[in-house]
């Protein structure tokens, strides 16, 4: 009976974990997708040559930085190509 109790508790546990993990992985996910559209939308429309700097290329580099920063990621690195630092 007690082994049947420790089961149950260590599937709820288990259970807890992987929810917690999955939420934490949608919303990165829904960063990385807002701040890569983010830049794609200014890459498309030519926005960084308003400004005089070249379009910002999606690197692997870039998609980190959005999927970590979402939205404020992409200003980041607007600001950066602006500042003549690139990724």
């Amino acid at each position: 009976m007690l082994e049947l109790i420790l089961a149950i508790l260590l599937a709820v546990v288990v259970a807890a974990v992987i929810y917690f993990l999955l939420k934490k992985a949608v919303v990165l996910l829904i960063n990385a997708i807002v701040g890569l559209i983010t830049l794609f939308l200014l890459n498309q429309f030519h926005v960084m040559s308003w400004f005089g700097a070249p379009d910002i290329a999606i690197t692997p580099a870039t998609v980190i930085i959005c999927a970590f920063g979402g939205l404020p990621g992409a200003i980041i690195l607007v600001l950066l190509a602006l500042a003549g630092i690139t990724i």
